[in-house]
């Protein structure tokens, strides 16, 4: 076979590759798109249920064949909501746990997490292993432990029960840890030469250049406060500490046992809401500081 033939040939094959990678490629993007837009209707259609029972009337969300869009808007679920449930108690019971939990989260995180990244001392290896193994105890177990302990202080129905306990996260340490062992260590030494402390070289230096991770573990703190149900029904369950989960689990049931579903759903609208423009909002920081985490180590 000549040389022209064999380039004849080449060039053919190369075309109908091309021709075939024309047709497939499109159809490749189609079916993934096709897959993520029915992937993102079954996310988002309890949420599109949520709201569209909160905006219907009793009468019409107990019918036999269910509606997909309200017959009748009725906005007063959200009002009568507020008021039943007392939602502005349970807002301001829920802030001040989340935001006193998740600051002194913060300060326990970044000092054990500086110890561990940059101090040296006898077991720090062996140390840091025992606590990364206790990530893979079932959270029920900590419960329990965590139960007899606040028993035995004396802590039930307080918003100390509901903050101390879980202040240490050692998820949030191994986090905050390996954005650490990202920063160069030449400028540890360079600030200890210089004579600067440990903690104002961890304050002026390390801080600033770990935020997006402290952003992050800000963010789920608060997010996993904001979302807690068992433990604070556990060991909280009164008026004066109810966290604003609780406080929606019994507060449309009326003495017949009967449950205004409507208004409920809107008060879990309402409750919702923060947690979604946090996470709108603040996604960029969230993925950013889980990235900038777990290079090395």
């Amino acid at each position: 076979m000549s040389e022209n033939k064999m380039k004849v040939m080449n060039a053919r094959d190369m075309g109908r590759v091309r021709a075939l990678q024309s047709i497939t490629k499109p159809l490749v993007i189609a079916g993934t798109y096709a897959f993520l837009l029915l992937m993102a209707l079954i996310v988002l259609f309890p949420f599109y249920w949520m709201i569209i029972s909160s905006l219907k009337s009793l009468a019409e969300y107990k019918m036999s064949v269910p509606t997909f869009w309200p017959l009748q808007i009725v906005l007063q679920n959200y009002l009568d909501a507020f008021t039943t449930a007392k939602l502005g108690r349970l807002f301001l019971n829920t802030a001040y746990v989340g935001l006193m939990s998740t600051l002194l989260s913060l300060v326990i995180t970044v000092l054990t997490a500086f110890a561990f990244a940059r101090l040296e001392f006898k077991g720090k290896n062996a140390l840091f292993a025992a606590l990364l193994a206790t990530m893979m105890i079932p959270g029920e177990l900590f419960t329990i432990t965590n139960y007899q302990t606040i028993y035995i202080f004396g802590w039930q129905k307080t918003f100390t029960v509901l903050i101390v306990p879980f202040l240490v996260s050692v998820f949030y340490i191994y986090l905050l840890r390996q954005n650490f062992l990202q920063i160069p260590n030449e400028l540890y030494l360079a600030a200890k030469v210089d004579g600067t402390s440990d903690f104002k070289y961890l304050w002026k230096v390390m801080v600033p250049l770990a935020l997006p991770t402290l952003i992050s573990i800000t963010i789920l703190k608060m997010m996993g406060a904001w979302n807690s149900y068992v433990w604070p029904r556990l060991v909280a369950n009164d008026d004066a500490h109810a966290m604003i989960t609780n406080g929606l689990r019994n507060a449309f049931t009326d003495t017949s046992g009967n449950v205004n579903y409507p208004v409920q759903m809107a008060a879990v609208a309402i409750v919702s809401a923060p947690l979604f423009l946090v996470f709108i909002f603040l996604r960029k920081y969230i993925m950013s500081g889980v990235s900038r985490s777990g290079i090395k180590g």
